[in-house]
């Protein structure tokens, strides 16, 4: 079968619509269902409800509602798929039974599914009867894909023993946009500015569309216009978006605890002592809400590569890094209706809390997206890191510390040891830091001896360095030429 067209309206996609097209018009008989999961505005029923339309396949949209207000609702949707009248299913059993009869060997999609199983908690072992060798899916050899951005639960779907665990032919997790791809969508094509709109709403695509209706900054002078028309202004739905994305998170309770964990690691309180400390809590007592949180993929967790058992915690979304650190702090005056000197008050904030590390994370992105012939290898790990200095008796910082795969029976070899500096111009005291890094690195049994030191700037190089040929200079316009 002829490969099918993305719809000129879904911007980029293309591996994910590939990737749900093979499945989509796939014969096999093994592929009968597949889960599409991702944080929400990330646009997935924007894609899956154009996938639908090109295939002429069933597609139904769950709400928050109880399995009867469900039913009825499915019913219709059925019902309006078979050509019209009335469908009044009394269980799910007999409403899965038709739509399979209906259906046939078409697309079945079901968006928001956690809805759904957290109304009628049997309906995945009901799915699961229906993908049986014998059951009602496999003979009518329907596809059905089921999606939902409540993370915590469409990670349980085919986990452990879990229902529907071995029946998934296909797991595709709708990501935002790449920091380049995010650009372009936005209309910018200042990477200065492309970085400030990203260190606030990412690569999100719904803050471009539904939540700021196409308002973009035109410039770098309009930027600060831009912050106050839309992110910090209450008449936007952006305002309150930070606070809803941890609302409409399923498993949390005490939204409270979450948003101090959240402050503290906007913060720069990033290591789990350090955020118990800062709210007032046992390092025990934070284990639950850090679990939450990475399962419901608004924070990571990540190891230093040179710090056996050390990890550092980052919130994985740009607008609640932006609350956290800007907004929370400043509530009562952007309530009032001064987001002006709210934002006065906060600038420097901004730029030291919220766009600082989120360049450095930038950096790490373009690292791990370049070919091997920049680095000499391709990377296995890229992260940030910490190398002890006993003579300094400090800690060095890495920002962007690249590592070739393991290879047993062979020093782990380090491709790249960088520095990223936003709004400071980078000196040769930046790579004779880098330098000592990579002696230590040397001494404790590391593959430095191809290690390319890298310094990565918003601001630019000084002419020492520039002429020194020490280091590989990144700036912003090497960041997004690729």
């Amino acid at each position: 079968m002829a490969a099918l067209s993305k719809p000129e309206r879904v911007f980029d996609r293309h591996r994910e619509w590939d990737g749900l097209a093979r499945f989509a018009t796939s014969s096999s008989p093994d592929v009968r269902l597949g889960i599409v999961s991702g944080r929400r505005r990330q646009g997935k029923t924007f894609l899956l409800d154009a996938l639908a339309e090109v295939v002429d396949g069933f597609f139904f949209t769950a709400t928050e509602a109880t399995e009867i207000e469900s039913l009825e609702r499915f019913g219709r949707a059925v019902a309006a798929y078979a050509g019209g009248g009335r469908y009044a299913f009394k269980d799910w059993d007999e409403a899965l039974e038709r739509l399979f009869a209906v259906v046939g060997d078409g697309l079945i999609v079901i968006d928001e599914f956690p809805y759904l199983s957290k109304a009628s908690p049997s309906l995945p072992s009901m799915l699961q009867r229906a993908l049986d060798p014998r059951g009602d899916a496999r003979r009518a050899r329907s596809r059905i894909l089921l999606c939902g951005s409540a993370m915590s639960v469409m990670g349980k779907l085919l986990s452990g023993s879990a229902p529907l665990r071995g029946r998934a032919s296909m797991e595709l997790i709708v990501r935002p946009l790449a920091y380049q791809d995010a650009a372009t969508f936005w209309g910018i094509d200042d990477p200065r500015l492309a970085v400030l709109v990203h260190s606030i709403v990412g690569g999100t695509p719904a803050y471009r569309r539904e939540f700021v209706a196409g308002d973009a900054p035109d410039s770098l002078s309009d930027f600060d216009s831009w912050v106050l028309r839309t992110v910090l202004n209450p008449q936007v739905p952006l305002f309150r978006e930070a606070r809803y994305l941890l609302a409409e998170e399923t498993e949390i309770r005490d939204p409270a605890l979450y948003h101090a964990v959240l402050g503290a690691i906007a913060g720069g309180h990033t290591t789990r002592g350090g955020i118990a400390n800062t709210i007032g809590r046992n390092a025990t007592d934070i284990g639950h809400p850090l679990s939450i949180l990475e399962d419901s993929q608004l924070i990571v967790r990540e190891t230093d590569p040179f710090s056996k058992g050390k990890s550092v915690y980052r919130i994985a979304e740009p607008l609640i890094v932006f609350y956290e650190a800007i907004m929370r702090r400043q509530w009562t005056l952007l309530e009032r209706g001064n987001p002006e000197t709210a934002w006065r008050n906060s600038r420097a904030s901004f730029l030291s809390q919220v766009v600082g590390p989120h360049f450095e994370g930038l950096c790490r992105d373009w690292a791990m997206s370049v070919g091997p012939e920049v680095f000499g290898g391709l990377p296995g790990q890229v992260a940030a890191a910490t190398v002890n200095d006993p003579r300094e008796k400090s800690p060095i910082q890495i920002d962007v510390a690249i590592l070739a795969p393991e290879e047993p029976g062979h020093p782990r070899r380090i491709l790249s040891l960088g520095e990223a500096k936003w709004d400071k111009i980078m000196t040769l005291g930046h790579v004779n830091r880098l330098t000592r890094a990579r002696d230590l690195l040397a001494a404790k049994g590391y593959d430095t001896s191809e290690t390319v030191l890298a310094c990565y700037s918003g601001a630019g190089f000084d002419e020492n360095l520039q002429g020194s040929g020490e280091s590989m200079l990144i700036d912003l316009s090497s960041m997004y030429s690729g």
